[in-house]
């Protein structure tokens, strides 16, 4: 079962995308490069699109939403709870701990680059950032709220949300909808792009990975990795069962077994299938897997090597990869950096 990202090279499988290229691995620098562009793409400048404009008035609005916590049930979770800017765009917990302190069933995956996947959340139960914004409205862990309505009062108790919605959706007779918050706050989160060095190298800088770096890039490709991470994330396009050669709970030590994306599909072929992860920023994201379930980056890549591709890599070649992998770690975005003075209002 595969998905697959219009106009992204990703194959998976468990041969290298160099090969599938018909491009044979090679020292040379340049050939080097042909490789990585034949299988990755850098990041644009943002994922708006005509159905998803990125105005600067949604973004605005957008990024003011995605920092406010008064919308949740208890005035304490937001956006932000689980996508904190000091920690990439993620919680640094195994599992999110969101409204009223209830514990969510999967790791936060970083909002960073997120619009550029297929789907949103591990078992791609949410189309879009605009869907996952939308749901998460009621979603028991994340705000909590009983209803849309309820959502809904919370903004318009707060005065200057008011304004706002009716500047940037001029002309509705009600602007403060869940509708018109999903397509704020997934402007905002279009804009969460996180140019990095491996951007430059594929931009032509033969300079921006260092030697360890480049030699991590050719074994990322010939070991099989880039075979599900490929394309513009590093992966985020397929899904894939975690566990080809064995049970992945062997190897993660995973307490709690989880369906994945059967959940969405009933389809008991996607039995333990999840969505794959993208790498853009991994060195700074963990804990790893769905569960949070693995601490180290250097663990992880030997855990999927094990699981996915039946390898056991040496430690100079983990260590090699994941010198590679921190070359993807971005620069975060200026407004993303710094939380924004919200509209005064205290919690109803």
């Amino acid at each position: 079962m595969q998905r697959q990202l219009p106009g992204t090279l990703i194959a998976c499988g468990f041969v290298a995308l160099a090969a599938c290229a018909g491009l044979a691995p090679s020292d040379s620098d340049t050939d080097l490069l042909q490789q990585a562009r034949a299988i990755f793409k850098p990041l644009p400048a943002h994922f708006g699109d005509a159905e998803h404009p990125v105005t600067p008035e949604r973004v605005v609005l957008g990024r003011m939403l995605f920092f406010d916590t008064r919308i949740s049930l208890d005035g304490t979770s937001g956006c932000a709870r689980c996508h904190q800017p000091f920690l990439y765009g993620t919680d640094g917990l195994a599992k999110v701990i969101g409204v009223k302190d209830r514990m969510g069933r999967r790791n936060a995956p970083t909002v960073l680059n997120a619009a550029l996947q297929i789907s949103q959340h591990w078992n791609g139960d949410r189309a879009s950032p605009e869907d996952q914004a939308m749901k998460s409205l009621l979603g028991p862990p994340s705000f909590g709220n009983p209803d849309y309505a309820a959502a809904m009062a919370r903004i318009n108790a707060i005065p200057g949300y008011r304004a706002s919605f009716e500047k940037v959706f001029p002309g509705e007779k009600k602007p403060v909808t869940p509708e018109n918050w999903a397509k704020a706050i997934g402007a905002y989160v279009r804009t969460l792009v996180t140019p990095d060095p491996f951007d430059a190298f594929l931009n032509g800088d033969a300079n921006a990975l260092s030697p360890r770096q480049q030699a991590g890039l050719r074994k990322f490709i010939t070991t099989g990795c880039a075979g599900c991470h490929g394309g513009v994330g590093l992966g985020g396009g397929t899904y894939q069962k975690f566990g080809i050669f064995e049970e992945y709970w062997k190897a993660t030590g995973s307490k709690t077994l989880d369906r994945g994306y059967i959940e969405v599909t009933n389809d008991p072929a996607h039995l333990y299938f999840f969505k794959v992860p993208p790498l853009r920023n991994v060195a700074m994201t963990p804990p790893y897997f769905h569960d949070g379930s693995v601490a180290s980056l250097s663990e992880a890549v030997k855990i999927m090597a094990r699981l996915q591709l039946g390898k056991t890599p040496s430690d100079e070649d983990v260590g090699d990869i994941v010198a590679f992998l921190n070359s993807l770690t971005g620069k975060l975005p200026k407004d993303f950096v710094t939380v924004p003075i919200l509209p005064a209002a205290a919690f109803n």
